[in-house]
């Protein structure tokens, strides 16, 4: 094609800059704080097991970054650790350029969050939506900041139901569910950029997916754990679309970027297209109050008026 391939060595550097990564304890997560310490930036690891958390952060500090890398506890299927978190990194830290909303769960057997959410909307998609409305202030008095939502090609087969999201009143469906939750990520990013746009609080909100990784959020589909050794990048390479979107000025607010390959399974990153569900305006504003009704969170100074049909 001609096209330069974009990998982490192109990245800027980031020095002085402050990241969050959810779940970043192992695979994309893990890769994209590494490559981001690596270039300059504290990288904190915001993750359930705090165990793991601090044998990767060992590991990346190790290896003598230019930046460093900090472990701190965040159960996005808790939102009591999602505000405990917010609170503790607001108290150390004055800034925050990116927030990547990694972590997730994909496929587990039907179960709830601590707060009675089906698990896989509650922590892929409420959990983050809870943590980025915590982390706002911070992230406002930033400039160029930047929260990335990771999504997945799983969107795809994905639809929003706001009278059941939780799976209260249907037979639960595994994949269907993932798909929800991966959905919800996109139109949580169109929602959210259009807010910052209206507000002009200069924060853009983008999201990505990485194609087929192999990583340990694999761990319940059977399919994907035999096909993985023939067809799933490595973790280093699934992570690229995410510090594309995190860092690549080229990169705009509401982009979707994944890898280049054939069907977005493999590559390297560009910009890449959603479903029509993903770019549902009207969706993306009703799943948003339906949202903070949920969790009873609010982001103070991104209210506006509703301009749907506009």
């Amino acid at each position: 094609m001609g096209k330069q391939r974009w990998t982490s060595e192109q990245m800027k550097d980031q020095s002085g800059r402050v990241a969050i990564v959810t779940g970043a304890n192992s695979g994309i997560g893990y890769e994209a704080a590494l490559a981001l310490a690596g270039k300059g930036a504290t990288a904190i690891l915001a993750c359930r097991n705090i165990q793991q958390a601090e044998t990767a952060v060992t590991t990346i500090n190790g290896g003598q970054p230019q930046g460093s890398a900090e472990a701190m506890q965040l159960d996005l299927a808790d939102l009591a650790s999602v505000h405990a978190f917010a609170e503790t990194f607001a108290g150390s830290y004055d800034r925050l350029d990116l927030l990547i909303n990694n972590a997730g769960v994909m496929m587990p057997p039907a179960s709830k969050t601590t707060d009675g959410f089906e698990l896989q909307f509650g922590t892929n998609h409420l959990g983050h939506f809870v943590l980025t409305a915590l982390l706002l202030d911070v992230l406002r008095r930033t400039p160029g900041a930047r929260v990335v939502n990771v999504s997945s090609a799983a969107h795809r087969y994905g639809a929003i139901d706001l009278d059941d999201p939780n799976w209260e009143k249907r037979p639960y469906k595994e994949a269907a569910a993932y798909g929800q939750s991966k959905l919800a990520n996109l139109l949580f990013t169109s929602e959210l950029q259009r807010r910052c746009e209206i507000t002009g609080i200069g924060v853009m909100a983008v999201s990505c997916h990485p194609g087929w990784t192999r990583t340990i959020q694999q761990r319940y589909p059977g399919m994907f754990g035999f096909l993985n050794p023939f067809f799933a990048m490595k973790a280093w390479q699934g992570a690229l679309p995410t510090l594309y979107a995190a860092t690549a000025d080229e990169v705009h607010g509401g982009g979707y970027y994944g890898p280049d390959g054939m069907m977005q399974m493999r590559g390297y990153p560009q910009a890449v297209a959603s479903t029509e569900a993903a770019r549902d305006a009207d969706m993306a504003r009703e799943l948003w109050v339906l949202s903070e009704n949920l969790t009873g969170v609010r982001y103070d100074g991104l209210d506006v008026a509703d301009t749907a049909g506009d």
